[in-house]
């Protein structure tokens, strides 16, 4: 049997439509993470105020919330090529104004605005990716769409700093602006049909709205992914948000310590998310996905009681694999049991929801930390992941004992 690169490179090769986006999203995934470093070292050197830097990562996820909340049938209302090349269009505008901007506030105004090109850009492309491969190859698309996505957030952040560093923010925005434009021009040339074999036929904004939400309750598959991942989520604000005192107070490393760690889950991330296409090709999902927060959860909790920074980093390369599995099969769970016409939205609510349980860990993860300290804070992170694979086993084997999922419609 071919290995999981070979499959996915065979696809690279094969479909020129998915290539094309795959090419985009690498691209602009580099210069965004690139830009999410530029942005925090501008903002703390005109600020010097943690309350600013809190700020911007706020405005950066909370717009997914909304949209998830309020705009989702636009996914699949409008045509899904427009929405995903305006929004790069829309972040390119944004990275060129904060070259000529410098106060505070209309950095935090013009990030909120890149939030929100992100929140349509993101569940279209995930909605589109079941039409542009073929559906035994769809786990393995999803897989190394994502890998690219944590290889640009292992590799943009080290290229940022030493840009900001060398020549400083601007020089920043406008590699990321150029990387936007590249990124468009690439998603012009795939065909629109190819993207979304149909549009939803609106009954009216919020009952399209509210179609998406029950599809939850109809579907035992999707109500999976909507509360597995939920806890899985919630596990990860703790671990992001102790992961540097871990580093400083605990293992006495400072920011090398924070930064090995960082890297380490990158690397884990990667080669989870490479290997998580080739999990279900003789395997039932119902097996796999209750399984793969357990490396993941045993991750956590060897980094929580490591005696030292490279038995945590090697702890954290395991718990990276396990979320590098966990999250492309969630997302592989919502494609296979969801119609075109529903998918746009089916993954704005569920994105949504998963950023707001993430924004109410980490305001729960710094008490925690403080309180009782970054191990401990490790070792419930760890604890959630458990309950994640129980939550998985549970609705996967008693509630859907019969058999298979039928896609939600």
């Amino acid at each position: 049997m071919p290995s999981p690169l070979r499959r996915q490179l065979a696809l690279l090769r094969r479909s020129g439509p998915f290539r094309l986006l795959f090419v985009a999203t690498l691209g602009s995934g580099l210069g965004t993470w690139m830009a999410t470093i530029a942005l925090t070292a501008e903002l703390t050197a005109r600020t010097h105020s943690p309350w600013w830097v809190s700020l911007l990562f706020i405005v950066t996820f909370l717009p997914s919330v909304v949209v998830g909340l309020a705009f989702g049938p636009l996914v699949d209302r409008l045509s899904r090529k427009r929405l995903i090349v305006n929004a790069d269009l829309i972040r390119l505008a944004v990275f060129v104004a904060l070259v000529f901007v410098h106060g505070p506030v209309a950095i935090i105004v013009l990030a909120a605005i890149a939030g929100t090109a992100n929140s349509f850009f993101r569940p279209a492309v995930l909605a589109g990716v079941p039409n542009l491969v073929a559906k035994d190859e769809l786990a393995h698309g999803t897989s190394v769409l994502q890998a690219t996505d944590w290889a640009a957030a292992a590799i943009g952040p080290v290229l940022g700093g030493v840009i900001v560093g060398s020549w400083g923010a601007h020089v920043v925005y406008w590699i990321n602006a150029a990387t936007f434009l590249f990124s468009a021009v690439l998603l012009l040339r795939i065909p629109a049909r190819l993207l979304q074999s149909e549009q939803a036929i609106t009954r009216g904004h919020w009952r399209d709205l509210v179609d998406g939400m029950s599809a939850f309750r109809r579907s035992p598959a999707l109500q999976t992914a909507l509360l597995a991942f939920g806890f899985a989520m919630f596990a990860a604000g703790l671990n992001n948000v102790a992961e540097i005192f871990l580093a400083e107070d605990a293992l006495h490393r400072g920011a090398f310590g924070y930064g090995l760690l960082w890297t380490a889950t990158g690397i884990g991330l990667v080669i989870g998310s490479l290997v998580s296409g080739s999990l279900l090709e003789r395997r039932d999902m119902r097996v796999v996905y209750p399984l793969v927060f357990l490396p993941w959860a045993a991750g956590l909790l060897g980094a929580g009681v490591a005696p030292n920074l490279w038995v945590a980093a090697a702890a954290m390369v395991l718990a990276g694999v396990g979320n590098g599995l966990a999250f492309p099969l969630t997302v592989v769970i919502v494609q296979r049991n969801s119609t075109d016409m529903l998918r746009g939205r089916i993954f704005t609510v569920i994105i949504s929801a998963h950023n707001a349980v993430l924004g109410v860990s980490m305001v729960t993860a710094g008490a925690l930390t403080e309180v009782a300290g970054p191990r401990w804070t490790y070792g419930l992170a760890s604890a959630l992941l458990v309950l994640a694979s129980a939550t998985a086993f549970v609705l996967f084997r008693v509630r859907q004992a019969a058999g298979a999922v039928e896609p939600a419609t």
